[in-house]
């Protein structure tokens, strides 16, 4: 029969144990051994409560009662097992990921194994629980040491660790017979053979003399060659105002914890297999000539699968994108021309690029603001000044922005993945442009930005910023084409524009930092410099002129004449439909946001942005 003292002992440890696990994260219980404040507070909780265990007075054996304080001595037994430096809690801290990730598990005194078809992993243990050295062995191969996995074991980062172990499984997750996989492996390692030389063979003039270079137009980017584990890696983008000046160091050549360094800021493609619905013809061998050459257009010459070993197998090779990149469905379509393979529609969810590139940034940072319905994005400058940027919901929810999350690209053969990795930059460099666009880190409300634009496409590859002049009661619009995904071209309208030189310069500006808000603080002050100063009189003669064509009068309902309209915007411009409207739109057709500043304007001597008085 229980007695009041043990039951007081018992609730007292449920209340303790409720508190502990109230008081720590739901990481913590699943990583104990990695959490020495959890290991602590278990402890205390044995020490303080133990005597409830010792019902029975007469002897030194536990003896519990209720079934919960067997489920809970068994929490705290296990708890404090993995929370102790032993190779037993080692062994069994193995064992758990290898079943997790679905390997087979077995120890022979202080060596554990992870196995798998195509692979295994030997982790040799200390007598203390320390790990002395990790393996690697690919099937029918010797096992090779992994500094990599090493460290990650000696520094208690179990779920780094499952994670490489996840990606080194699928990486051999390969469809089929063990014949069929072993052919599969074999083109696998062909394949990676290629790029190898394709990335040892002369790039075009002056397009790799950094790193960051080499990585934006390098035919595979930067290669990190392939080891047993890890895959063979091309980083193909990065943003000249995100990780740069870490990747142009003066070293030779990028270690792998350089690389870990700018990882959230460089695009990654791991070359791998994948198993495809339908059969396709690859290579068992290089399909490069020796010695590499280029053909007349400077490509690499290949050799024609058909005079090649080759083997008709259900999969297919893939460009694994780490991480996913939102990528627009005419994107998606010309990744399909170029690599004969379809890009299978089913689990890609198709979304407005904008809000899949926002939520990207967002969970970049751990955002925790939804951004489903949200259209005004604000951005805090260097110097301490705030943008906002407004970009509509009914212009991008539109049939040419949809976009989805691709995280993988198929193809079947090397001469596809220099193409691939050129639409996949482009639109890497659009996306770079539009998440400019929003700073996670900003708290600042609408309401008390500094200036104010409006951001909405013109096409698949370019949009249009429209903001409010400085010193001027009338808007003007920049025109952003990323040509490609080294070149940025844009073209400002508006009325009374007085330097032509501005469109290079502006260009050359957002091409360097890749960033719409940088760019539009450097033309909205370059344009205060240049309202500022007086101008000839022939130029206010020529300027009226240009305002009259631009801004003609409108008709009592606020709206354009005919005649007038197609004067404005002739056939063979190419002044895109927003910046049109933009420059001479009438009040009453404007957003409420655009409106206040355009009419109430209380400082009307002083620069001001699109929405200055709106309200969020």
């Amino acid at each position: 029969m229980e007695t009041p003292e043990f039951l007081t002992c018992t609730a007292s440890l449920q209340r303790r144990v409720g508190m502990t696990h109230s008081n720590l994260s739901e990481d913590a219980w699943r990583n104990p051994g990695m959490n020495p404040n959890l290991v602590s507070r278990l402890e205390e909780v044995w020490r303080g409560s133990r005597k409830c265990f010792w019902v029975n007075s007469y002897s030194n054996e536990f003896s519990l009662i209720c079934p919960g304080d067997i489920m809970i001595f068994i929490i705290l037994f296990l708890f404090l097992i993995f929370a102790a430096p032993s190779m037993s809690k080692m062994k069994c801290r193995l064992e758990m990921i290898a079943k997790q990730q679905g390997m087979g598990f077995h120890f022979t005194d202080a060596t554990c194994y992870l196995t798998a078809d195509l692979f295994y992993l030997e982790v040799l243990l200390l007598p203390s629980g320390e790990v002395q050295e990790v393996k690697v062995a690919p099937h029918g191969e010797h096992p090779v040491p992994s500094d990599s996995l090493l460290h990650l074991l000696r520094s208690d980062n179990f779920a780094d660790f499952s994670e490489r172990l996840a990606e080194l499984f699928a990486r051999y997750d390969i469809p089929g017979d063990n014949e069929t996989k072993s052919k599969l492996l074999t083109s696998l390692k062909s394949l990676w053979k290629d790029l190898q030389l394709l990335s040892e063979m002369q790039n075009e003039p002056k397009c790799c003399e950094t790193r960051t270079d080499l990585i934006n137009s390098g035919r595979v980017g930067f290669l990190m060659a392939g080891k047993q584990d890890y895959p063979l890696s091309l980083y193909f983008y990065i943003s000249p105002n995100d990780g740069s000046k870490n990747c142009d160091s003066n070293s030779d050549f990028l270690a792998f914890k350089e690389l870990s360094e700018i990882k959230p800021a460089v695009q990654e493609a791991q070359v791998t297999v994948g198993a495809s619905a339908l059969t396709h013809k690859l290579q068992t061998t290089s399909v490069i000539p020796q010695p590499p050459r280029l053909d007349n257009q400077g490509c690499p010459a290949f050799v024609a699968l058909a005079e090649v070993p080759t083997e008709m197998l259900p999969a297919c090779f893939l460009l694994r994108l780490k991480p996913p990149i939102p990528v627009l469905s005419s994107f998606v379509e010309r990744l399909g021309h170029i690599t004969d393979v379809t890009v299978p529609d089913f689990g890609l969810q198709w979304a407005p690029l904008p809000k899949l590139v926002m939520k990207g940034s967002a969970s970049a940072s751990s955002q925790s603001q939804p951004l489903d319905k949200r259209e005004v994005f604000t951005v805090l400058l260097a110097d301490g000044g705030v943008h906002a940027y407004f970009l509509p919901e009914s212009a991008w929810d539109v049939p040419t922005q949809r976009a989805a999350l691709m995280d993988s690209v198929p193809f079947t053969h090397p001469a596809h993945v220099p193409a691939v990795l050129e639409v996949l930059r482009h639109q890497c460099a659009v996306n770079t442009l539009l998440s400019s666009c929003s700073d996670p880190h900003s708290t600042s409300p609408a309401s008390v930005c500094d200036l104010y634009f409006e951001v909405r496409p013109e096409s698949s590859t370019s949009l249009s910023v429209t903001f409010h002049q400085p010193r001027a009661d009338s808007l003007a619009v920049l025109l952003v084409d990323v040509s490609n995904p080294r070149c940025v071209t844009c073209k400002l309208f508006g009325a009374g524009m007085p330097d032509p030189t501005l469109d290079k310069y502006i260009s050359t500006v957002m091409t360097s930092c890749m960033s719409i808000p940088a760019t539009m603080k450097a033309l909205y002050s370059r344009l205060e410099e240049i309202t500022a100063a007086p101008l000839p009189a022939s130029h206010t003669a020529a300027t009226e002129a240009e305002n009259d064509h631009l801004s003609p009068v409108m008709d009592a309902d606020g709206q354009l004449p005919a005649a007038s309209q197609s004067e404005a915007t002739p056939e063979h411009s190419h002044v895109p439909g927003s910046a049109c409207s933009a420059v001479s739109v009438a009040p009453s057709e404007l957003s409420p946001e655009i409106n206040a500043s355009v009419l109430h304007n209380p400082y009307p001597g002083d620069p001001v942005g699109v929405m200055a008085n709106c309200q969020s």
